[in-house]
């Protein structure tokens, strides 16, 4: 399997317009064991997802020209549970209040301390928690699944499948707990955060992911349901 191993560097990825800004993020971040990468636009940020897979945990300014942080981390979450803390010298409590409420674990007001930056990204990080699975862009589960998170597909066997967004944002946080069991009440948050969804939909869905990726999808071998619990993703060794 394609995994990133125990002990290897958090990736984050750093997106701002302002050079000296990515300057200071990254020395901030590198200095803590943190790999950074950056980019000077949403458009070059979504680029590098595409070549490099999703990273660990994105740092955004939310005023950019072209595709601003909004718009990016709406991209970036459609289909992922990519954790973001937004960049921002908006003094708008609006703006804020949707960057939080909807898209951002956090974020910091510019001109900012780098110590306090670095440390609300561990926090985060330290939620998120280690990956079993992380960054490549096609993740071989084994030799009968192999899943592209970014593009939103599956190798079944032969045979390419296409993941609905929900789809892979479950399977993006199953595959980044495992073999944790995530529980159903997490799930429902991450997945529809803004919305009141029972765990009738949930399983729902999950039945539906295991139809498209489960050689038996009656006898689970990857979505393992934890019983009055949640639900696993098994790793094979």
């Amino acid at each position: 399997m394609t995994s990133t191993e125990p002990g290897a560097a958090h990736v984050i990825l750093a997106v701002d317009d302002d050079a000296d800004i990515l300057r200071v993020v990254r020395m901030a971040l590198e200095v803590e064991g943190l790999e950074v990468a950056t980019a000077r636009s949403g458009e070059d940020a979504l680029a590098w997802i595409d070549r490099h897979g999703l990273p660990h945990l994105a740092v955004v300014d939310i005023m950019m020209p072209g595709m601003d942080g909004l718009e990016l981390s709406r991209r970036i979450q459609r289909a992922s549970d990519v954790p973001v803390i937004m960049l921002t010298a908006v003094d708008d409590e609006a703006t804020l209040l949707e960057a939080i409420e909807q898209l951002a674990e956090d974020y910091v007001v510019k001109p900012f301390n780098p110590r306090e930056l670095a440390a609300r990204v561990k926090r985060v990080l330290r939620r998120v928690g280690s990956f079993a699975y992380a960054l490549a862009p096609l993740v071989k589960v084994d030799d009968h699944l192999s899943i592209d998170l970014v593009h939103r597909t599956a190798t079944v066997g032969d045979q390419q499948v296409s993941l609905t967004p929900t789809e892979a944002k479950l399977l993006h946080i199953l595959m980044r707990s495992a073999p944790r069991t995530v529980t159903t009440d997490h799930l429902l948050r991450r997945v529809w955060p803004l919305e009141e969804v029972f765990e009738d939909t949930l399983r729902v869905h999950m039945h539906r992911l295991r139809q498209k990726i489960e050689p038996d999808p009656s006898q689970p071998r990857y979505l393992i349901t934890q019983r009055g619990i949640g639900y696993s993703f098994a790793v094979k060794g």
